[in-house]
């Protein structure tokens, strides 16, 4: 019954989607404030649809109802109950699910905290934001029914894929979302603007927090999934340019770009076109992951489904909304004159370059994951574009944003001294040398870059402080001190972001260019040396029983130099009996400037089990930056939200014939 319940409300909140679509928006048009007003509580309704119909399936996993089809693909009843829960976004059919209820949310967040908008961008805002509701509940509805049952029923599941049941891909996915979908926001706040025809600072204040929640969870998301396949796939990286890794990467560099841009719109306004631009290309880019996914047109072990009729009617919906978004702008494009002019040495020219350098860099990702897709419509070529190419061409684009970020981020506004602004991050520019050099001269052997890297991931660090203490003025330094801790919130979620930035960099470079590996026969009882770490396998444990899989257990045991045991890893080979699939648990010794990461082999003929072992410089710097740009990213956020209201009030008081004070 439960079920049904959960279909009839998604079939309801389709309906509700596209009356929302249309009344408010021919509200807008001719000026009806009752027809405008319906898009509140329509925004309210679609959500709490979509949120039982949510709540529906899962509980159908979690009291694992096998007559229905995708619990049955998708769970057993040996999976923990975590697993269970996960399992209801672990396919395509409950993803596209999570992801219609997360853009549900984000319209409903709109109507309930939008009241100082004006009431027509208001209306055209949750007008479009509901339009893509609708196509994809059509998507869903049509192609992609999550309540289909079983005529027979069968007494247990297929299982969850194995390599999905781990913590950090229950939580992955929804993060993910949530900074996919929330670029919609961006989207719908553009394609409002260009009906009205009307882009101005107030637009720019309005934009960036709903930018800034989508990058920041964006960020969390793809950290989550890069800290995964570090510890869980058992190859030992971090990052493979999978096309579906690319898919998350193109958006978040997009939405970088766009934050930075809406800036200059809110304090200048100017970058107005290019600003409508990023935003509609930000979710556009989003569209395309989901493609990607999806479509099967492209192979990913990340892949949900690999079917081409839901490819197209995916292709259907990318190529409506971005056409159409498009096509508005090509003819509105001429009433977004910039107002605010600047000089050729100027933060807002700070601002451009950061822009062109995230975009043409998102492009070279773009086309390094769509060229063998290009490749075999046009030539009939299997080709495989991989991390060699991708490293090559888009390393030199962040290379170039981290010397351009410190030094942008010191300019003044509309006209500024370059050498000023140099001569202030001297104290940056010694110490990120200092540490380069120091890096060659301990390692020499590797390559260039690294210690060119590492100077640059210091310099961005060490560059975002010496930015903040210079907000602080002059006079002595207990003083700056003191308004160092006055300053706003968003400079210093502004410099911490920046410094994770840095953080995440420093990790990458160190990780890549200083790593060690070692791959032998390991004989329990017979320890050798790996660096400056003794490693010896004590023993291989077989037939280990966990929840729902078998494992072999290797027992690892790690010294320092003086002979002391610092570390005991039991690596793991599971098989999973449901799936029969086998998966790889890494031993993982963390720390804070190296991980110990070993994995177990096969059994050799001759005895001896096969070990591999990486010394990893500062893994965890990888990571810890990304939290860190969350957290500068949500220490904004808290600040936006005050700005944001204040901003809005104002100018909503000088659009209603109210002088702002």
């Amino acid at each position: 019954m439960i079920t049904e319940l959960g279909h009839f409300a998604l079939i309801l909140a389709f309906m509700v989607a596209i009356f929302q679509m249309i009344v408010p928006l021919i509200g807008a048009q001719r000026g009806n404030a009752a027809w405008m007003a319906v898009a509140d509580p329509a925004a309210t309704t679609q959500f709490l649809l979509t949120a039982f119909s949510f709540a529906a399936l899962t509980w159908a996993f979690v009291t694992s109802d096998f007559s229905l089809n995708l619990v049955v693909a998708n769970s057993h009843t040996d999976k923990p109950l975590l697993y269970k829960i996960s399992g209801v976004w672990g396919n395509h059919e409950g993803s596209l699910l999570l992801w219609v209820l997360i853009l549900t949310l984000f319209g409903a967040c709109a109507a309930w905290f939008g009241s100082n908008l004006p009431p027509t961008l208001k209306a055209r805002v949750l007008a479009v934001q509901s339009s893509v509701a609708a196509a994809f509940f059509a998507f869903i509805l049509f192609t992609s029914n999550p309540f289909l049952r079983l005529e027979i029923p069968p007494f247990d599941g297929q299982d969850l894929n194995p390599l999905l049941q781990d913590p950090g891909l229950a939580f992955h996915p929804p993060f993910l979302y949530l900074g996919y979908v929330g670029l919609s926001m961006a989207f719908s706040f553009a394609v409002a603007a260009l009906i009205e025809g009307r882009v101005d600072a107030a637009w720019g204040r309005w934009v960036r927090p709903w930018t800034l929640a989508a990058w920041v969870f964006l960020t969390i998301g793809i950290g989550l999934g890069s800290w995964w396949a570090y510890y869980e796939l058992g190859w030992g990286g971090f990052w493979f340019w999978d096309p579906v890794e690319n898919a998350s990467l193109m958006p978040w560099l997009i939405a970088a770009a766009l934050l930075h841009s809406a800036i200059v719109v809110e304090k200048r306004e100017a970058l107005k076109s290019w600003t409508i631009l990023l935003a509609i290309l930000a979710f556009g880019f989003s569209l395309i992951g989901t493609f990607i996914v999806r479509s099967g047109v492209l192979t990913s072990v990340h892949a949900f489904a690999n079917d081409p009729e839901r490819g197209v009617f995916i292709l259907m919906i990318l190529a409506f909304f971005m056409g159409g978004a498009l096509l508005l702008f090509a003819f509105r494009a001429g009433t977004m004159e910039a107002k605010g002019v600047f000089s050729t040495v100027s933060r807002e020219s700070g601002l451009v370059v950061n822009n062109l350098l995230l975009a043409v860099s998102t492009f070279v990702v773009f086309i390094g994951t769509i060229w063998p897709l290009i490749a075999e419509m046009i030539w009939d070529r299997t080709l495989s574009v991989g991390p060699p190419f991708f490293n090559a061409a888009f390393t030199p684009f962040m290379f170039g944003l981290a010397i351009a970020l410190p030094i942008g981020a010191m300019l003044p506004w509309k006209r500024a001294g370059l050498g000023r602004a140099v001569r202030a991050l001297v104290p940056a520019m010694v110490l990120a040398v200092a540490l380069g050099l120091l890096a060659y001269a301990v390692f020499t052997g590797s390559s260039a870059l690294s210690p060119i890297g590492i100077g640059l991931a210091v310099w961005l660090m060490a560059g975002a402080v010496v930015d903040l203490w210079s907000r602080t003025g002059r006079g002595d330094v207990a003083g700056r001190f003191a308004r160092l801790w006055r300053l706003p919130r968003a400079d210093w979620g502004k410099t911490i972001a920046h410094a994770g930035v840095g953080v995440t960099m420093f990790g990458v470079v160190a990780l890549t260019g200083y790593q060690t590996e070692d791959i032998r026969v390991a004989q329990p009882g017979e320890p050798y040396q790996v660096g400056a770490y003794e490693i010896e396998l004590l023993s291989v444990e077989q037939n280990v029983r966990g929840p729902n899989y078998i494992s072999t257990m290797g027992h690892v045991a790690v010294r320092d130099e003086d002979g002391t045991q610092i570390a005991l890893l039991h690596p793991e080979r599971r098989i999973y009996p449901v799936a029969g699939m086998p998966t790889t648990e890494a031993g993982i010794d963390n720390g804070f400037t190296r991980d110990v990461y070993v994995t177990l082999g096969e059994p050799q003929a001759g005895g001896g089990w096969a070990l591999r072992v990486w010394l990893k410089p500062f893994a965890n710097w990888i990571w810890s930056g990304a939290i860190i740009m969350a957290l500068g990213g949500f220490l904004s956020l808290s600040d936006r939200r005050y700005r944001f209201a204040a901003g809005a009030a104002k100018a909503r008081a000088t659009m209603d014939g109210v002088p702002a004070e």
